[in-house]
Formats: structure tokens, sequence, C-alpha cells
């Protein structure tokens, strides 16, 4: 038998074993997949477990198979993403049991790059909150300390890949999705510049969300994203392909880099002084690598535009419901959904379409000034979080004022969103450990389209941290 540690090691590594014929795709699948059904850490991290299609898919894969991850074990994250023969729910009771019969276009390429998907992972309703506590599927935990959450929206995925259950996992970021996990989590989470990854074939262009990965390592995120990268057909914006693989290009040394340390996010906010210090102390890591850093302002207090981003926020979470009515024949109503969801979903009908344009202008406006100020910079670095993981129940989406719950999640969370208003790319990074035993992350945020130089600059920080080798 396999040793039940090894999905502790990077993707790329396990893909490198079958391939030698040192352990079976099988094996691989029946580990991730024993793991998963016993969840002796009560981690709660899948909705769904897809035992007999993982083993039939492994069973055709062999040793000399030279795909880049042949046999390596992952799960897709259950919002709205389409995996032929497997329920979707969104963590929503609107959706039931619709099982779609077609693949995601990131699904296909997946499949592709010889991946097994083992199952998928737990996300709020509609994907809304920084953590992850469904009403239909309950609290997933975090593997660090199960009395805490892994973050949201992408918890699951975060459990999973911290637990030891899959070594990498789909994730999607429209606000932070992918880069609190990961800092909640000790992770890697790249979340990529608008139009890197196709959103098809049922999701056009979004203004918000990308999809990625959560990893363990750097290679692991690079590897992945040449994987997931790239135009597909009907798509109506792209990101411009990259000069070399992103593998490639993090393998290499990025030169002096004028980086600068922003503590303030925009938003009035108390920062929690390990997240400070981790900032600092990373800063004083990339000053021992060479690079240049100096503390600056943030360009813009974001209070003004707030209320423009709760337009398409709650845009985004009617379309989830839409197509949840749209699939199933049902019509939404409270009892379907949570109040959460509900009032948002209520906003988005209330918004007049000049009103929602208005609000997209202005935030496109708002980002061209913040790309421009960012010019004077190679990279941002800020914390990856303003607090430390909050605890299981912590915040109430069913609270009385469910929307005083939503504003509260920003104090949680703040640097992380305006990136999706820019568009930019931006990686959260485990940098270190705090003294509750909980992660302490810091994000990177680079100009348009620069995921080389940031997976670059995160390899030397993995190099010196080695973050890959701490375990729950």
């Amino acid at each position: 038998m396999p040793d039940p540690h090894l999905l502790f090691k990077p993707a790329t590594e396990l893909a490198d074993l079958v391939r030698l014929g040192e352990v079976t795709a099988r094996e691989l699948a029946e580990l991730a997949l024993d793991r998963i059904e016993a969840d002796e850490q009560g981690l709660n991290a899948f909705t769904v477990v897809d035992r007999d299609g993982a083993l039939a898919v492994a069973d055709t894969i062999g040793a000399g198979d030279e795909r880049p991850f042949a046999g390596v074990p992952i799960a897709i994250k259950d919002l709205s993403v389409p995996v032929a023969g497997l329920r979707v729910s969104s963590g929503s009771e609107l959706y039931g049991d619709y099982t779609p019969d077609y693949d995601a276009h990131l699904v296909r390429r997946l499949r592709n790059a010889g991946f097994v998907i083992v199952g998928k992972t737990a996300a709020p309703e509609m994907g809304i909150v920084p953590w992850t506590e469904p009403r239909r599927f309950g609290p997933t935990r975090n593997p660090w300390n199960t009395d805490h959450t892994p973050g949201g929206s992408s918890g699951g995925s975060g459990a999973a890949v911290a637990g030891g259950l899959v070594p990498i996992a789909h994730a999607s970021d429209g606000g932070g999705s992918i880069r609190i996990p990961a800092a909640c989590c000790g992770l890697v989470g790249l979340k990529v510049s608008r139009g890197r990854i196709s959103r098809g074939p049922d999701q056009g262009e979004s203004f918000l969300s990308v999809d990625g990965v959560l990893s363990r390592t750097v290679a692991d995120t690079a590897g992945a994203l040449d994987v997931l990268a790239g135009y597909e057909a009907g798509d109506s914006s792209w990101a411009p392909p990259p000069f070399e693989p992103f593998s490639a290009t993090a393998s290499r040394t990025p030169g002096a880099l004028r980086v600068g340390l922003m503590l303030d996010p925009g938003v009035p906010t108390d920062l929690d002084p390990r997240a400070e210090r981790a900032a600092r102390d990373a800063a004083a890591a990339l000053e021992s690598l060479g690079h240049h850093v100096e503390e600056v302002a943030a360009p813009i207090q974001l209070e003004q535009v707030i209320d423009m981003f709760t337009d398409l926020w709650a845009g985004m979470v009617s379309l989830g419901v839409r197509f949840g009515e749209m699939v199933t024949g049902r019509e939404a109503t409270e009892d379907l959904l949570e109040p959460l969801t509900w009032e948002l979903h209520q906003r988005s009908l209330a918004t007049a379409s000049s009103t929602y344009l208005r609000s997209l202008a202005v935030l496109q406006r708002v980002a061209r000034g913040v790309i421009e100020w960012s010019q004077q910079w190679d990279l941002i670095l800020t914390p990856a979080l303003a607090k430390r993981p909050l605890r299981i129940g912590q915040l109430d989406t069913g609270a009385p004022d469910p929307m005083e719950t939503f504003r509260a999640s920003s104090d949680f969370t703040p640097f992380t969103p305006f990136v999706n208003v820019t568009g930019q790319p931006a990686i959260s990074l485990p940098m270190y450990q705090g003294d509750d035993g909980l992660p302490l992350a810091v994000q990177l945020i680079g100009p348009p389209v620069s995921e080389g130089l940031l997976l670059s600059v995160a390899q030397q920080l993995e190099t010196e941290q080695r973050w890959q080798e701490r375990r729950p």
C-alpha cells in the first residue's frame, strides 16, 4: 500500500512517480478516495465523491504516460462548474440534484493533462462570503485548527489540499476566493489576470471572477496554469499568451525589483499586528534577495465605491440564482436560499440596468487609476488577510441583518477584492506560521498579465521558506 502521507507531495512529483511506475494512478486515486471518505479530521471538504468514475479513469493511466499530471488526483470546486455526471450545487438547496452531462472547458483541459477527478469541494452558497459554512452542507473546517474556517469561497478546496486529501484542487476567485483559502490553509493561491483562463461554455467574460488552483508549491501552480491558460472558441476576450510556459518563467531569477509595501487596504479596518509583522518580515526577506522595498500609501480610499462593487457582486450572485432556476425549472424562494443570498438577489432585481452599468464604468475608471499608480513599482506587497482566520460560526449569513454580515466580511479580507476590480494577477504566499498555529500569508500584486513575474518571485521565496514542508 502507498504511504498514507503521499498526497502531501507536490502534484508534479506524484506525476513523476506514476510515470516511472513507482506508484500507480489507481493507488493514488484509491488513497485520495479513502482519505476523503474517512474524513478523519472532520473537515467536511467534499460535497460529491466519484469513486467509480475516478477509478475507471485511473485504470486507463499507466507508467510512461507523458502527460504533465497523469494519474494525479484533483478536486473541482462545487460552484457552477460543470463536470459531466457530477452534481452541481453551488452550495445551495436551489440547485437540488442538477447534474450536467458535459464538462467546462477548464475541466476538459484538466482531464487532457492526465488529472483524475475524485469529486467536488464545498463552497458557501453562490460563493458569496470568505468562509465556507453553507446551510446545505454544514461548515468546512481548517486542517490547522478545526475550530477555524479554511476561508472561502474555495474553502473546500483549501481544506482538501492542506489536509492531504488531494495534492491540488480547482478554485475560483471573484473577490479573493483563491487567495483567502490559501492564506487560511498555508497554500499557494494565484489569482490570474482577467481573461487568462476561459470560463466557457456556460459562462462568458466576468469583470470580477477568474478560475485557478490551490496547491502546495509554486511549481504545481505554474504547471496547472500552463494547462488551463488559453483561448477557447467563443471567448469574447482573452489575455495575451506568455512568451514561454509559465513553468519556465517560474524557474528563472527575476532580477532586482522595486516593491511597494502597502499596509493600508484603502478601507477603515484594524490590521492584526501579526498580519502587519508578516508583511514587514516578507519585505525584509525580499530585500535580502536583492529587491528594493519601500512603504507606500493606498492609492484610493475605497469606501466611496463599495456600494458600486456591491452592485456588481449582487448581480453576480443573482446570475447564480437565475442559472439555478434555469437548470432546475424551480423558482427561487426564501426557503431555497440563505438570507444573505436572498437579500443580494433582491438588490440585483431592484437595480436598474443603467445603475449597474454606471457602477461598472466607474469601477473601470478606478481600476485604470490604480494600475497607473502601481506602475511606479514592479510589485505591490500587502498582508493577505487583515485578521486571523475566523472561528466557525463567527459570522452568519442567516443573521437578523445579513447585509451587515456581508459588510463585516470586508474587515477580514480588505486586501483582496480591489485586485478583482483591476483585473491584475495576485498571489497569496504562506510565508509564516502565527503564534496561534495558523498560517500567516502575504499577497503580491503584479502589473496586468504578469503571472510569470509573480511566480518567479514566489519561487524565490518558497526556496527560502520551504513552506511546502509544513503540515497541519
